[in-house]
C-alpha cells in the first residue's frame, strides 16, 4: 500500500488559480536544467501576475518579462460565492491560462520551488534556474485543508460539507443547500489570515434566503463560528452586518476555530479561543468550511523574503521588499495589514508600477499604497453592501451615498460589472482600482 499523500490547495491572488499538489511533486529543483535570464520574473500567473506581466511586457517589450505559472486554468474566485449560491457555474469563473497571460511574455509553465534572493536566482521544479534583475512575487495564498483534522475526508464523503474555496469543492455547495432538509447549519471562519473576510458570510446570507422561500427555516438553527472577536473587522460595515444577523435570528459564535470534522457522527469540534484547551462539539446537518491558510511552502522556507508568519515582508506603501530593493510583491502572499481581495490586488498593480518603473530607473520607488482594498457583501439574492476601506479602517466609498446600506444596485455592480471589469480591464494592466472614478463621483475628494 502506497503512503497517505499531504493534499494542499495553491490559490493565486485574486484569481484563486487552484492547483492540487501533493509531497511527491514537491522535490528541490535540480541544478541540471538551463540557465535563463529576464530583466523581470513574475511568480505566479493570477489576478496580480497577470496584471503586472500586461504592464511590463508593454514597457520591456516581447520576451523581456517571464511568468511562471504551472496551472492550465485561471479562475476568477470572487465569482465562487456565486457558483456556491447557484447564480453561476464555475466554468463561468474560468479561462485558459494562455488566454489571460500577455501573449509577449515568457510563460514557464513550472512551478518556483526556491529563491536565492541573494544571487538573484529562482529554482524551477523542472530543473531550470531563472537570473533576474527584478522580481515580482505573486504566489496567492494557500490553502491548508489538512490542518483540520477530518476535513479533506468529511469533503470527499459527506455531501453535508463544502467549501467554496477550492475548485474540486466549490459545486457540492448548491446541492448541499438544495438538499438541506433543517437542522443545524453551521458556517466557519479560521483563525489565519484569510482570502476576503467577508466570504464565510457570504455563503450564509444566501443559503438562510434559500432556506426561507423553502419553507424550512423554522425547522433551521444558522451558526456563525468564527475565530475573530467581531463579525466583521470594519464597524461601519460590521454594525449593518450585525443588524442583518440579529433580524434573521441567526447564531454567532466568536473566538470558535473549527479543528476537526467527524462525518460518521456529523459531528465538528471547535476550539475555544477565549479558554485555553476547552474545546465545544456541535452537530451539524450542514456545514460550509473555509479553511485555514497561510502563504505558500516554498515562500515559508525562504526566511530572509518573509516576516515571521511567512508572508512576503514588503514595505506597505511601495510594495518594494523590506531588505531586497529589486523585489516586489503583490496579492495575498505579502504581509501589507490589509484584506486580501481583488480590489486590493487592482490598487496594488498601480502602485507597484511606479514603485517598480522608479527602482528600474534607479529611483527611490514613489508609489503609495494606502491600503484599499474592497468586499461586496452579498446579503441575499438580491441585495448587496460594497464595503470600501483603508489601512485604518476608514471607509473610501466610490459612489456617492451609503454603501454600508443594502442595495440591488450594489448586487449588480458585484454580479455582473466586477467580472467584466476583471477578464476585460485588469488582466490586461488596465485597471488600478477605482480611485479616479471615486474622484470625480466626490467632486475632486479622495473620501
Amino acid at each position: 500500500m502506497k503512503a497517505a499523500r499531504l493534499i494542499r490547495v495553491t490559490f493565486s491572488p485574486a484569481s484563486a488559480r487552484c492547483q492540487a499538489y501533493s509531497s511527491e511533486s514537491s522535490a528541490p529543483a535540480t541544478d541540471s536544467g538551463n540557465k535563463k535570464h529576464y530583466p523581470l520574473v513574475v511568480i505566479g500567473g493570477g489576478a496580480g501576475g497577470c496584471s503586472v506581466a500586461a504592464k511590463f511586457c508593454r514597457k520591456l517589450g516581447k520576451g523581456k518579462v517571464a511568468v511562471v505559472e504551472p496551472a492550465e486554468y485561471h479562475y476568477y474566485q470572487p465569482m465562487w460565492t456565486l457558483v456556491g449560491s447557484g447564480l453561476k457555474t464555475v466554468d463561468q469563473s474560468a479561462r485558459a491560462m494562455e488566454t489571460v497571460l500577455p501573449k509577449h511574455c515568457e510563460w514557464l509553465k513550472t512551478r518556483a520551488m526556491e529563491f536565492i534572493p541573494e544571487k538573484n536566482i529562482v529554482h524551477l521544479q523542472n530543473g531550470d534556474q531563472l537570473n533576474y534583475d527584478f522580481l515580482v512575487v505573486a504566489m496567492g495564498i494557500q490553502l491548508n485543508y489538512d490542518k483540520v483534522k477530518g476535513l479533506l475526508e468529511a469533503l470527499k464523503t459527506d455531501p453535508s460539507v463544502c467549501s467554496n474555496y477550492w475548485r474540486e469543492t466549490v459545486e457540492k455547495t448548491y446541492p448541499a443547500i438544495k438538499n438541506f432538509k433543517g437542522g443545524n447549519a453551521i458556517f466557519t471562519f479560521p483563525n489565519t489570515p484569510i482570502k476576503c473576510a467577508g466570504a464565510p458570510q457570504k455563503i450564509m446570507y444566501l443559503a438562510e434566503e434559500h432556506w426561507n422561500k423553502a419553507g424550512i427555516r423554522d425547522k433551521t438553527n444558522i451558526m456563525f463560528n468564527s475565530s475573530l472577536g467581531v463579525l466583521y473587522p470594519v464597524k461601519k460595515y460590521g454594525d449593518r452586518l450585525l443588524e442583518i444577523v440579529k433580524e434573521r435570528h441567526l447564531t454567532l459564535n466568536l473566538k470558535r476555530s473549527l479543528i476537526e470534522i467527524r462525518p460518521n457522527k456529523k459531528e465538528a469540534i471547535f476550539q475555544k479561543l477565549d479558554e485555553e484547551g476547552k474545546t465545544e462539539t456541535y452537530k451539524y446537518d450542514f456545514i460550509h468550511v473555509t479553511p485555514p491558510m497561510s502563504a505558500p511552502d516554498v515562500l515559508i522556507k525562504c526566511t530572509n523574503l518573509t516576516d515571521p508568519t511567512g508572508f512576503l515582508s514588503v514595505n506597505k506603501n511601495t510594495l518594494q521588499h523590506t531588505k531586497y530593493p529589486n523585489i516586489f510583491g503583490i496579492g495575498d502572499c505579502t504581509n501589507v495589514p490589509t484584506s486580501k481581495t481583488t480590489s486590493a490586488v487592482a490598487a496594488q498593480c498601480g502602485v507597484l508600477e511606479k514603485s517598480l518603473v522608479d527602482a528600474m530607473a534607479g529611483k527611490i520607488p514613489g508609489g503609495k499604497y494606502d491600503g484599499y482594498t474592497s468586499c461586496p457583501l452579498l446579503v441575499g439574492y438580491s441585495q448587496c453592501i460594497l464595503a470600501e476601506f483603508d489601512y485604518e479602517g476608514q471607509s473610501l466609498e466610490t459612489f456617492p451615498f451609503d454603501q454600508s446600506k443594502r442595495r440591488r444596485s450594489m448586487y449588480h455592480v458585484k454580479k455582473d460589472i466586477l467580472p467584466k471589469i476583471y477578464w476585460n480591464v485588469m488582466l490586461k494592466g488596465h485597471w488600478n482600482g477605482p480611485q479616479t472614478f471615486r474622484r470625480i463621483m466626490h467632486f475632486g475628494k479622495d473620501r
